[in-house]
């Protein structure tokens, strides 16, 4: 039988105490061997082809919007959020802010 390829995940939790003052080292070596490891991996690492048009496109999608309500929100034509989903207008900063505003995410996800 082959073996598992991927790591178990392990559900990590914080946990908070209260020590005295006098015994802090203590409790610190206590529980750092218990401490999770930090495998964090960039973003851009995991969607190289992630592109500003994917930003806006998937936050359109995750509020529910289609392009002519989101545009009737933002105030351009309809064509100019389909463009820009297309990758065929871009994004600038001015803009990026208005349809983060209407989107309720940051505006660099579009940048």
């Amino acid at each position: 039988m082959l073996e598992p390829t991927k790591k178990r995940r392990i559900k990590a939790v914080e946990l908070c105490v209260m020590v005295r003052s006098d015994r802090v080292e203590d409790a610190r070596r206590a529980v750092t061997p218990f401490l999770a490891d930090d495998e964090t991996v960039p973003w851009r690492e995991v969607y190289p082809d992630f592109s500003p048009a994917d930003g806006l496109r998937g936050a359109r999608i995750k509020e529910g919007l289609t392009q002519r309500a989101l545009s009737a929100l933002v105030g351009v034509p309809q064509r100019h959020i389909s463009e820009m989903e297309n990758g065929k207008r871009s994004i600038g900063k001015v803009m990026a802010k208005r349809l983060a505003d209407a989107l309720k995410i940051d505006y660099r996800v579009m940048l």
